[in-house]
């Protein structure tokens, strides 16, 4: 069972289920926005409205994982409840039906949940610094607290026997993302603007000492998240809590060449002042920490940003039908 199953991750992960022949149960609302076509080439077996989620869970289904990566992703929300009833208290619930039921529980967090950090070491996803972490927007804060639900309820031994693993999602790109609006992903908002023939738009650094476009991020390819996951629900022994990121920062400015020489067009940036609802809730900085999820026995090498958005932008959106 997939939670989100028709959004961004959510619908790669079913389409590599999907790929195994594996079965699958999507629980998603399709909506009006196309993400029908998230899933148009790997339908699932049935989907479930969240609606209508726990009194189908009453009926016991026959389901070997739950991979929970539905939630309010919107790093600007601001209706607390809504956000705390869908991230936090819709997770607990799952979270007791798989200890319950015995069923593996891999579910999404974030980097959000690392709020204003600004060197390497202080995205550790080691969980004796998890009660030091100062989350920057509700989004994040939610995260965070079902980060640390998880954590005390293990420590007081309330989920006993539970195979579990969240997963700190840094800025994840690829194909499948064209339903999400202002939170899509900056290699496809700088790829519309390359199309269009503009210069490629980054916000000028409000960080004192930081040069413009110098704003450095942990960018993971799709293709990596989607088979840490798979990784995971392989080895149900491993369980904790793990970063998802590739280890190795890189700037604004790397991105917008990248997505040009993708593109094959001329390398042009122009900065603009970034909006004031993002000040001081904006992450000039982040890079995972992957020595845990390493340690853990995950070996595979993560994909190159520039390999990255070669294979985004020749592969998905300069192509007919840039769905997977």
């Amino acid at each position: 069972m997939i939670t989100g199953g028709a959004g961004f991750i959510g619908s790669c992960m079913q389409q590599a289920l999907h790929a195994r022949g594996i079965e699958t149960v999507v629980v998603d609302w399709l909506g009006n926005a196309g993400k029908w076509r998230n899933l148009r080439h790997h339908a699932p077996a049935r989907i479930v409205a969240p609606e209508a989620l726990d009194a189908w869970l009453a009926t016991r289904p026959d389901i070997s994982a739950v991979i929970h990566m539905g939630a309010i992703s919107e790093t600007m929300a601001t209706d607390g409840d809504l956000v705390w009833r869908t991230n936090v208290d819709l997770s607990c619930r799952l979270l007791e039906w798989c200890a319950r039921e015995g069923v593996r529980f891999i579910y999404a967090s974030s980097a959000a949940t690392y709020g204003a950090a600004d060197t390497e070491d202080r995205f550790s996803d080691d969980p004796a610094q998890m009660d030091t972490l100062r989350p920057l927007n509700l989004y994040g804060w939610s995260k965070h607290a079902f980060d640390q639900i998880v954590l005390r309820r293990l420590g007081q031994g309330d989920l006993s026997g539970l195979s579990w693993a969240g997963l700190k999602f840094f800025n994840v790109y690829g194909p499948n993302e064209y339903h999400k609006g202002a939170m899509i992903s900056v290699v496809k908002v700088k790829y519309d603007e390359a199309r269009a023939g503009q210069p490629l738009r980054l916000f000028r650094s409000d960080v004192p000492g930081l040069a413009d476009g110098a704003q450095a991020r942990d960018f993971i390819w799709i293709g990596d998240v989607v088979d840490v996951m798979l990784w995971l629900l392989d080895h149900a022994g491993v369980c904790g809590l793990f970063n998802c990121g590739t280890g190795v920062a890189r700037t604004y400015t790397d991105l917008a060449h990248a997505v040009c020489d993708a593109a094959n067009v001329p390398r042009r940036i122009e900065f603009i002042d970034m909006p004031a609802a993002l000040r001081g809730q904006y992450q000039s900085f982040t890079c995972a920490d992957m020595r845990r999820l390493r340690a853990a026995g995950y070996t595979r090498p993560f994909t190159a940003l520039e390999d990255g958005v070669r294979r985004y932008v020749q592969d998905h959106l300069a192509a007919a039908d840039p769905y997977i």
